[in-house]
């Protein structure tokens, strides 16, 4: 029998198409008024950031009463309005989808990403007038480009880091040359907003079919659907995490699903898109057949790059290695928390720590049929440690936060999203702490006594082969979740 809406389940279904409405509202204005990112519109950003969360929250929200039979329809309908107003104006914080254009321009000409920089002469004969624009009476006026230093007569560039070569893996380039094989090289920076959309949409998916598949209502995938950060960094500003992000979230799940080939397929193209993904394994290993998926991940990730070390030998590391030093993470100055109580090479060794210590307790504890929790926890404390300054690196924690129901987690994708738009060291240590509080207050509310006794047994390798055997064979939710 067809479910009827009853009077009673009519307001927030209402509620929830009025709140996805003002949500695409806000963003739309952000991205039609707020243009790029520049001194004296940091705190309009904030400001743009905070109301879009609130939003997003209310609508959410009201999302969790509607009747089931529109809940999916309401996750998936609201992710395609939201996403259609996130491309209508070119990104808005950041430029990094010029390079990635830049970079599928050159390989479509044959030539090596990792073999020239953007401002070498050798390639100007590829460069298209929208990324590279004449310089007018000698400067750059709009503040998203910046001069090739070839001379006060010579070009602009929308490219960051011009005199330096990619920093992007093979799997990145491969997504980059994808894109741009079906546009020209007039075409500007709507095609990798469509494609940050399909990835999005994609996303919300399978994540809606996972949630099926465990019984879990649908409403929790509106959590990546509706996003203000997804919406912003996914689509406006298009960044590539959002491949990582898809590809790392396809191999977990489909390793925990009993398919740790394809799994680790999918891992191995993820680290291979961008680095940072690889933290997703830990949780994936407490059963040993899904131990596969570190030789097939390693294998698909040194296959990805034959071709361009073929072609460039070394030179594939690209500015890596200076981008890491440039960030601050070679002397531990880049972490936020952290830095406050270590400074130098002590601060790194103990990020590093900390992050192995994650990985431990996330083995240790995770339900390899349904590792969700130990992936929020594994990428969680990992970014709280590292502390990246950059909101895009947060796409790649949302979709393990939606498997998992743990929506405290959220918190450290705000605090980053708010980094993004507010550079202060100090602000970003209160949020962050913020974040802290947040986590473990909701952690300590919902866990029981019970489940401290059994994760201590984990822990301390108490709990005995025959029950962890049993815990791994019965594919259900029990206490060695991280809940």
């Amino acid at each position: 029998m067809r479910e009827r809406l009853r009077p009673g389940r009519l307001l927030p279904t209402v509620l929830a198409v009025v709140g996805v409405l003002a949500l695409a509202g806000v963003i739309a204005f952000g991205v039609t008024h707020l243009g790029f990112l520049r001194s004296g519109h940091r705190s309009p950003f904030v400001a743009w950031t905070l109301i879009a969360w609130t939003v997003f929250a209310g609508a959410v929200l009201a999302l969790r009463f509607v009747p089931t039979r529109w809940m999916t329809w309401l996750v998936v309908g609201g992710a395609v309005v939201i996403g259609l107003a996130a491309i209508l104006g070119p990104p808005n914080t950041s430029t990094d989808s010029a390079r990635y254009a830049w970079d599928g321009i050159v390989q479509h000409a044959g030539v090596s990403p990792y073999a020239h920089t953007p401002q070498s002469n050798a390639l100007s004969g590829l460069r298209p007038d929208w990324l590279f624009p004449d310089k007018v009476d000698g400067t750059c006026e709009q503040p998203r480009y910046r001069g090739l230093g070839d001379g006060p007569l010579g070009h602009c560039t929308a490219i960051n880091r011009p005199d330096v070569t990619t920093i992007y893996p093979p799997m990145a380039q491969l997504w980059f040359a994808a894109v741009r094989a079906f546009v020209p090289a007039t075409a500007q920076y709507m095609p990798f907003q469509v494609a940050g959309l399909l990835v999005s949409l994609g996303v919300t998916v399978g994540l809606v079919a996972v949630l099926r598949r465990d019984g879990r209502p649908t409403w929790w995938a509106a959590l990546w659907a509706w996003s203000p950060l997804v919406a912003s960094e996914a689509v406006t500003n298009s960044h590539v995490d959002a491949v990582g992000a898809a590809l790392a979230t396809a191999g977990a799940v489909l390793v925990a699903f009993g398919r740790p080939i394809w799994g680790g397929i999918a891992l191995g193209a993820a680290t291979a898109t961008k680095l940072i993904p690889a933290i997703v394994y830990p949780p994936l290993l407490g059963r040993w057949r899904n131990w596969w998926a570190i030789p097939v991940g390693i294998a698909v990730f040194g296959l990805l790059y034959v071709p361009y070390v073929l072609s460039t030998g070394l030179g594939v590391l690209g500015y890596l290695p200076g981008y890491l030093s440039e960030e601050g993470y070679e002397d531990g100055s880049r972490f936020a928390l952290v830095s406050l109580v270590f400074r130098g090479d002590a601060a790194t060794i103990v990020v590093g720590l900390l992050v192995l210590l994650a990985a431990f307790v996330a083995w240790r504890l995770s339900d390899p049929s349904r590792p969700w929790s130990g992936e929020v926890l594994m990428i969680g404390v990992t970014f709280l440690a590292v502390s990246p300054r950059y909101p895009w690196y947060a796409l790649l924690l949302i979709p393990f936060v939606v498997l998992s129901g743990r929506w405290e987690w959220l918190s450290i994708g705000l605090a980053i999203a708010l980094r993004g738009v507010w550079p202060s060291a100090d602000a970003y240590r209160w949020w962050l702490a913020g974040a802290v509080l947040v986590i473990v207050v909701a952690t300590l509310v919902r866990t029981r006594r019970s489940d401290w006794e059994r994760w201590g047994s984990r822990l301390t390798f108490r709990d005995g082969p025959g029950r962890r055997a049993l815990a791994m064979s019965s594919g259900g939710r029990g206490a060695d979740d991280v809940r």
